[in-house]
């Protein structure tokens, strides 16, 4: 009986048990997923130990858009990128670009040529801010470089450069009218005995001045077109704040219309090169050529002009300067009213090295001294805005036409009165 039953456990049995284990086995691998498997077979090891879970992978932060020959694009690829650009949270200038790319224009010129143009004049290095009324802020004639030294502590040598091309004389410019009004420094256009402006749509158009002004630094050219001209509105530059979004046009190097972003870094800076001082610093780049091109808020008012860059070289290093709207609309106003702009005087030196400030000295022949301002007397308010320094009275003045009464509060041997005094018009000196 032994020998029957050993040769049915070989012979039977033990192939039985391996046919069945080995379908089993194959059972569990080529089932896809498991999905037929019953449960109580998933959970044996066997089970485990040939499905093993996947090793989690990280998906990419930005998968690359697949390469497609020219005209095989799928449907509504064009579609993808701005949600993908929100899933990122980046902004897009395209909208604003689009707005007001229009009205920036390309300005450049041609002069006489002069010996003293191609000088490198150091007389024309302006001061460190003074409370000398009579500080003026640019020169009567362009120059081929003008900037401010400092010398600090670790005789680090900074330079303010205009914002122009001297190379190419390429600078630029925005439509504010239709009719073919084009704001720009002065500086950019110069003497030039000829000015050509090249507009968005490919056309160059010859242009001439309808004037400008020295202490601003702001000139208005216009052109005669047959059609309209797209054209940007201001902006309140008093509402923009550090840190907003600021958008810059111009023309860098000649290159032609581009734009550059970036945030203000600053406002109310003073060069030093003038009563008016008030410039908003930009850290989107500026370069030469960008010089009277507009600086936008989002939405695409102009809220500064491009007027400098602060670099030890000719190129952007992130710091560049534009006059504000506040100050270039006014202007702008009244030269094309006018052909000109006035601008208030009182003939003193202010003295706000201790507080209250006081008067220094006063010039015999000015308006302060017909008002019945003196030596010595201490500034403390004009109308009810209390002053504590030079700089507030004088950019007041200078933003004031000539003949505008302004009460000043002041003290004199203990006694506190008020002296009416009536601005007079700023000399040609002056500047």
């Amino acid at each position: 009986m032994q020998p029957v039953m050993r040769h049915l456990v070989w012979s039977v049995l033990l192939p039985a048990a391996v046919g069945s284990m080995a379908a089993a086995g194959v059972c569990l691998w080529w089932v896809p997923g498991g999905e037929k498997v019953p449960e109580p077979i998933k959970n044996t090891s066997l089970y485990k130990a040939v499905h093993r879970p996947p090793v989690p992978v990280s998906s990419p932060l930005v998968l690359p858009p697949a390469a497609t020959s020219v005209g095989s694009a799928p449907a509504g690829a064009a579609h993808e990128a701005p949600p993908l650009r929100e899933a990122l949270n980046l902004p897009s200038f395209a909208p604003l670009v689009h707005q007001v790319i229009p009205a920036v224009v390309n300005i450049s010129i041609s002069h006489a040529s002069s010996s003293s143009d191609d000088e490198d004049d150091d007389s024309d290095a302006a001061s460190q801010p003074s409370t000398r009324e009579q500080r003026h802020s640019v020169p009567a004639t362009p120059r081929k470089k003008r900037h401010l030294r400092h010398h600090g502590a670790g005789k680090v040598r900074r330079m303010l450069h205009p914002a122009d091309d001297e190379l190419t004389g390429a600078g630029s410019g925005f439509v504010v009218d239709a009719s073919g009004i084009i704001v720009t420094n002065r500086h950019v256009i110069g003497q030039a005995t000829r000015i050509m402006v090249s507009l968005s749509d490919g056309r160059s158009l010859p242009a001439h001045s309808l004037g400008d002004d020295p202490m601003t630094d702001i000139a208005v050219i216009k052109v005669d077109s047959p059609t309209p001209l797209p054209c940007v509105s201001w902006g309140d530059s008093r509402q923009v704040e550090i840190g907003d979004w600021i958008l810059v046009a111009g023309n860098p190097f000649g290159f032609g219309s581009s734009v550059t972003a970036g945030i203000v870094s600053a406002v109310g800076r003073d060069l030093g090169s003038g009563a008016l001082d008030d410039f908003m610093q930009l850290d989107a780049p500026i370069n030469p050529g960008n010089s009277g091109g507009p600086a936008f808020n989002l939405q695409g008012q102009v809220v500064a002009m491009n007027a400098a860059i602060a670099s030890p070289s000719d190129g952007s290093v992130g710091i560049g300067f534009g006059i504000p709207s506040e100050i270039v609309a006014p202007v702008v106003e009244s030269i094309r009213k006018t052909g000109h702009v006035e601008h208030g005087w009182l003939g003193v030196t202010l003295n706000d090295a201790s507080f209250p400030m006081w008067v220094e000295d006063v010039d015999p022949h000015g308006a302060a001294w017909q008002g019945g301002l003196r030596k010595k007397d201490a500034i403390l308010a004009i109308g009810n805005v209390p002053v504590h320094d030079a700089r507030t009275v004088l950019r007041s003045v200078a933003a004031a036409h000539p003949g505008t009464v302004f009460n000043f509060t002041i003290r004199r041997e203990g006694k506190v009165i008020t002296l009416p005094v009536a601005l007079g018009k700023r000399p040609t000196a002056a500047f």
